[in-house]
């Protein structure tokens, strides 16, 4: 049986391990034949395929990155889009497919499988914002990667008696910036599930004022946004999926602190350096569990399935149940950052 795999959506630290462990043991335990995707569903769209054997897959588990590539590519976005996926899957004997991605690429998934392509889920964003599972890889390596920045600015902020504020990625949900908050110990935490007034964020710094402290460390995840305001975006235009571009919200705070009680303030945007380089231990070890769980789905013939971290047990869930939902951050864990705020 041949099985394909891709990977769609931004990259995370951890996808090429996924790919190496649904290859080797597709390969070596079931006998299938493995081929590749390239960038995403516009790979089963353009019927662009890479062969994937036990060499291609050697020494890519530390690599960053995707050796099949990605995009943003949503097949029904074009005209006959599905119909040319199933043809180009059945002329290239395509059996199944291991779809690597967040909540995007899994929706095309889940839709593809409604159609009848025998389709595998599994989770990736660094935002960790998936239904089903407690975590997905990428993430731990995210927030190392903001924590270690954290602790960077906190010296420089108190040389300088600043306000640094840092900028992270979280379009709707604050994962990251609420723990790498807590392990840098940042002064205060902003996340989309709690829209900040700037006065209180204001109070906070001059209290740590009044105790001698004349620096503050503040982490901000793109999607925040005030009491009664809007997210701050970067551009107005949309990708494939109807996502604009967050940015800027990390600015905006620092004019309105400079403004309101001027202390100098600098503004960090953490960026795609989150995304980008080696997976952490957690992550490689994740990601590899994943992707054997993956294959062996296949293998079952357990089709619409997404695999699943619960606890510390591999499990799958239904794609229905992932797609069209969120996963918010646990407001208990943000009151103890809260405790820590000023």
């Amino acid at each position: 049986m041949k099985v394909g795999i891709l990977s769609g959506g931004g990259d995370a630290p951890g996808i090429n391990a996924v790919i190496r462990a649904v290859v080797r043991k597709g390969i070596q335990h079931y006998g299938y034949e493995m081929v590749g995707m390239r960038d995403g569903w516009r790979g089963l769209l353009d019927g662009e395929f890479l062969p994937l054997d036990c060499k291609s897959i050697s020494g890519i588990l530390p690599r960053g990155g995707s050796i099949l590539g990605t995009s943003r590519t949503n097949p029904f976005k074009y005209e006959g889009g599905a119909e040319k996926i199933l043809n180009n899957a059945k002329k290239a004997d395509v059996k199944a497919v291991v779809a690597i991605g967040g909540e995007d690429t899994l929706s095309v998934a889940y839709k593809m499988h409604e159609l009848g392509l025998k389709c595998v889920g599994v989770p990736k964003t660094i935002d960790n914002d998936l239904a089903g599972t407690d975590y997905s890889f990428g993430f731990n390596t995210a927030v190392s990667i903001a924590t270690e920045a954290l602790d960077g600015l906190h010296t420089t902020a108190e040389a300088h008696h600043r306000v640094m504020i840092l900028e992270v990625m979280g379009r709707y949900t604050g994962h990251i910036a609420l723990e790498a908050g807590l392990a840098g110990g940042a002064d205060i935490v902003l996340i989309p599930e709690k829209p900040f007034d700037i006065d209180e964020v204001c109070e906070y710094i001059k209290r740590r004022q009044e105790r001698g402290r004349n620096f503050s460390l503040i982490v901000v995840a793109e999607g925040a946004k005030p009491k009664g305001g809007a997210e701050i975006v970067y551009s107005e235009s949309v990708d494939e999926f109807g996502h604009v571009r967050f940015g800027g919200v990390g600015y905006y705070i620092g004019k309105e602190i400079e403004k309101r009680i001027g202390i100098e303030t600098r503004v960090v945007v953490l960026g795609h350096l989150q995304r980008g380089g080696s997976p952490t231990p957690f992550d490689r070890v994740l990601a590899t569990r994943f992707g054997i769980a993956a294959i062996d789905l296949v293998h079952k013939g357990r089709f619409g399935r997404m695999v699943a971290i619960q606890g510390n047990k591999i499990v799958s869930v239904p794609l229905k149940d992932v797609v069209d939902k969120r996963k918010t951050v646990d407001l208990e864990l943000y009151e103890i950052a809260s405790v820590f705020f000023g």
